[in-house]
C-alpha cells in the first residue's frame, strides 16, 4: 500500500539541522524499535513533511530538506517576553537555557526558552525551538496500512498494528 490520506504510517527518521558554519547537527531520531507512527493527512505532521512521503510504500527510503518556512517558520523577532519573577514564586526560578511550560489567557499551553534571568524579570523566547532552521530528514518507511474506523474516528493512529490502546 502506498502512503495516502487516512493511511497509518510507521517510519524511522533522523532529523538534522545546520549550524552557523553550515555543518549538519543531529537533533533526534526514531528507530525501528520505536518508530514514529501517525495517521497521514489529518494535520498531525508538517504539511510539507507529509508531501514528501506521499506515494512511498513499505521499504522505501527517503531524504529531503524542509526550509524554515515549510517547517516551524522563521524566527519572529517579536516573539520574546519579559515575565515578572513573581510568576515563579511557587516553583523554582528557571535558569537560562531552560524550557518552561506556559499558558496563555485562553488556556493554551506552550513552551518557552529562558533567555535571561534577573532579580525582577525572566526573559523568554516564544519561538518554536526549531523556528528559523531548515529541517533535514532521512529514514525508511516501515509500515503503511489502512486506518481502522476507530483511528479515523479518533483522528490518530493506534500504533503500528492498530491495537495500541489509550
Amino acid at each position: 500500500m502506498k502512503i495516502q490520506p487516512n493511511a497509518v504510517v510507521g517510519i524511522t527518521y533522523e532529523l538534522h539541522t545546520t549550524n552557523e558554519e553550515g555543518q549538519q547537527v543531529f537533533v533526534e531520531k526514531a528507530d525501528s524499535e520505536q518508530p514514529l507512527v501517525f495517521l497521514y493527512g489529518v494535520g498531525m505532521m508538517l504539511p510539507k513533511f507529509e508531501e514528501h512521503l506521499a506515494g512511498l510504500q513499505e521499504g522505501d527510503t527517503y531524504s529531503f530538506e524542509l526550509s524554515a518556512a515549510d517547517g516551524y517558520g522563521e524566527l519572529d523577532p517579536g516573539a520574546y517576553a519579559d515575565l515578572p519573577v513573581d510568576m515563579f514564586k511557587e516553583v523554582e526560578l528557571p535558569n537560562v537555557g531552560d524550557v518552561i511550560p506556559l499558558q496563555d489567557n485562553n488556556g493554551n499551553q506552550f513552551r518557552a526558552g529562558v533567555t535571561g534571568v534577573t532579580e525582577e524579570i525572566v526573559s523568554v523566547d516564544l519561538n518554536h525551538p526549531m523556528a528559523g532552521k531548515n529541517l533535514i530528514f532521512s529514514g525508511e518507511i516501515l509500515k503503511v496500512r489502512e486506518a481502522t474506523q476507530d483511528e479515523l474516528n479518533h483522528g490518530h493512529a493506534h500504533g503500528v498494528d492498530g491495537h495500541s490502546g489509550h
